[in-house]
């Protein structure tokens, strides 16, 4: 089953209210209505159908991981023994319980099953998140790691079709 919503009923009111809270979740409703060129109550009522239809799946703040202390970016290739329904869905439980993964992909194309990006202190810090948590996960068999030099692009708004 697909997670992909159907986008043929929106219309340009709600391409432009997705562009913009893309690019500012925190934008009030009476500023989103004017940059939709929408009242507040119409512009309030598509937000929420929107919602509705898990086209805006949630709200949140970016924050800055250096700020807070985590110099490290890792990204991990991971490779499974098995490939069974069970153990992919032990090795997403696990991973999910790590406060420093910030994101898990399923992946194909790769010699690897998943990528994951991990956020750590330093390399100490990194080290014992794959030795004792990571490399310890039921069916891991392999472990490749890369480290982000510096984020050359991050946009997140994606164009509504």
């Amino acid at each position: 089953m697909s997670n992909q919503r159907n986008t043929a009923g929106l219309d340009r009111f709600d391409r432009r209210i997705l562009e913009v809270l893309q690019a500012d979740g925190r934008i009030s409703n009476q500023a989103l209505a004017e940059a939709v060129n929408l009242s507040p109550s119409p512009c309030l009522r598509r937000v929420r159908a929107l919602e509705a239809a898990g086209l805006i799946t949630g709200y949140r703040a970016e924050v800055d991981a250096r700020a807070l202390g985590y110099g490290l970016v890792a990204l991990l290739l991971i490779s499974m023994d098995k490939h069974t329904p069970e153990r992919f869905a032990n090795f997403e439980a696990r991973v999910a319980e790590l406060p420093e993964v910030q994101e898990c992909l399923l992946i194909t194309g790769q010699e690897a099953d998943y990528q994951l990006r991990i956020a750590a202190v330093d390399m100490d810090d990194y080290q014992r998140l794959l030795l004792q948590h990571i490399t310890r996960i039921e069916g891991v068999s392999g472990v490749h790691s890369s480290f982000v030099l510096r984020r050359v692009m991050h946009d997140r708004v994606l164009p509504p079709r």
